[in-house]
């Protein structure tokens, strides 16, 4: 076992292996008592802890009086996203994030004049405080785009005069600023590590007539081109991961922080830190990382036997990570369909005939369908399961040939103003810090003084 400041000890181990001792918890307990683990009852509904107008994610209906499953649909401020999505396909200039970032934070659809307005504010906002790549983003760059992006966040806080004041018109400034410039934040941390490990160093300033999914593009790429389909794609990927209702794991996040009257930038560096976990936002890498051992384990794609035989077997946790899990198929919510999945899928099928990916869209298709069914065979006490947004999000990222480091940060780039949009609801409306109750297992006792144990 190695040692050093980094390494495990022979001695931590053994404290390891006491702290585990104690913190271990019946999980007959948790029926015992009625804790709602993961706050969702035993069937999987989650237990009410808020109010909002920001979201909704729908996937249930009424039918002769009983609640049923149907096929899911999400709202931004009670519009629904495929209405929304459809709309943003007649735009010239890829503007849907920016309509939606609108709705989201302002509560109405902009006018034409309004959104125009709403673009100039985000591109004067754009521009990071004078030596700001240099001093933070450009020493020790962080091998994980994540980590870098937080650390970046909660260095803004030193920049900003007025960091600490939590009325609803600074936040909002500190909000837009931070929609404006997490774009560059990521790209640049990209480059940065990169370059730190040999590669070249380009750093492009965002162009102001381009779109926030144009200038990522833009950006990212070292001769700064792209297809017109490209920033389509991204931008409506980004749209459909803006906002997913107020308990999402880091949204929520966003909901407690906020509730203890922290910064701005603590509060997006806490959801940030959230949608790192590979439960919440590092899922669609799990994705992409499990279409690649099929790919090089399957020896016939087309096969359907072939490729059923891998899913059994990675179900039986007999191959790829040994989790018994098939990535991308199923969500806490949606059991008929998600129509965030439905979406981007449209959106697939364009890209993959364009960039030469047919026969992996083929095989993303033939997993998608054989996929619930082998998991409701498997568990038939457990609800219906669908492609959820993760299983394409990976592929269209993969097809433009976007870094897997950058998968987590792009979610994080949409995702970013929904946290704005709840953390201003939550200023307004709420003025008790969240805190839920544990119950005590642990016996009261006497203490023992050191020389007597």
């Amino acid at each position: 076992m190695s040692k050093g400041l980094f390494g495990l000890t022979p001695r931590i181990k053994e404290l390891s292996e006491l702290s585990q001792k104690h913190n271990k918890i019946d999980k007959e307990l948790f029926v015992k008592y009625d804790v709602k683990q993961g706050l969702r009852d035993s069937n999987g509904q989650g237990v009410l802890t808020g109010l909002t107008n920001i979201s909704d994610v729908n996937a249930k209906k009424e039918v002769n009086g009983e609640i049923v499953p149907c096929a899911g649909n999400l709202y931004y401020r009670g519009y629904n996203i495929k209405e929304l999505i459809k709309g943003f396909e007649g735009l010239e200039d890829f503007g849907g994030f920016e309509e939606a970032a609108y709705l989201l934070l302002f509560g109405e659809l902009p006018t034409q004049e309004q959104l125009n307005d709403f673009r100039d504010l985000l591109v004067s906002c754009r521009r990071l405080p004078p030596n700001f790549v240099r001093d933070i983003i450009m020493k020790a760059p962080s091998r994980d785009m994540m980590n870098s992006l937080s650390r970046s966040i909660l260095s803004l806080y030193t920049y900003d005069p007025y960091a600490d004041d939590t009325s609803l018109e600074n936040v909002l400034r500190q909000s837009v600023n931070l929609i404006a410039q997490f774009p560059m934040l990521m790209v640049y941390g990209f480059h940065a590590y990169n370059y730190h490990h040999g590669e070249d160093l380009y750093i492009y300033a965002p162009q102001p007539e381009l779109s926030t999914a144009e200038n990522i593009l833009m950006m990212l790429r070292e001769d700064r081109k792209f297809t017109r389909l490209e920033a389509k794609v991204l931008d409506m990927a980004m749209v459909l991961h803006m906002d997913h209702g107020g308990g999402n794991n880091s949204t929520f996040t966003t909901h407690v922080v906020t509730s203890s009257g922290t910064d701005t930038y603590s509060t997006i560096a806490a959801a940030l830190a959230s949608l790192k976990g590979p439960k919440h936002g590092g899922a669609n890498i799990k994705v992409i990382q499990m279409f690649d051992a099929i790919k090089s384990e399957v020896a016939d794609w087309e096969d359907d036997e072939e490729v059923e035989s891998y899913l059994t077997a990675m179900l039986n946790k007999e191959v790829f990570d040994h989790k018994g899990l098939i990535y991308g198929i199923g969500h806490a919510i949606y059991t008929v369909s998600d129509p965030r999945a439905e979406v981007l899928e449209s959106y697939v099928q364009k890209l993959a005939k364009a960039k030469g990916f047919e026969k992996e869209y083929n095989l993303y298709k033939k997993v998608e369908k054989m996929a619930p069914a082998l998991i409701e065979a498997r568990q038939r006490n457990k609800k219906g399961v669908n492609a959820n947004v993760d299983f394409y999000s990976g592929l269209i990222y993969h097809m433009m040939g976007l870094p897997v480091s950058l998968y987590t940060p792009l979610f994080a780039a949409a995702r970013i103003v929904g946290w704005s949009a709840h953390r201003l609801e939550e200023l307004q409306n709420v003025n008790r810090i969240i805190r839920p109750a544990y119950m005590p297992l642990t016996p009261h006792k006497e203490y023992i003084p050191i020389g007597e144990r």
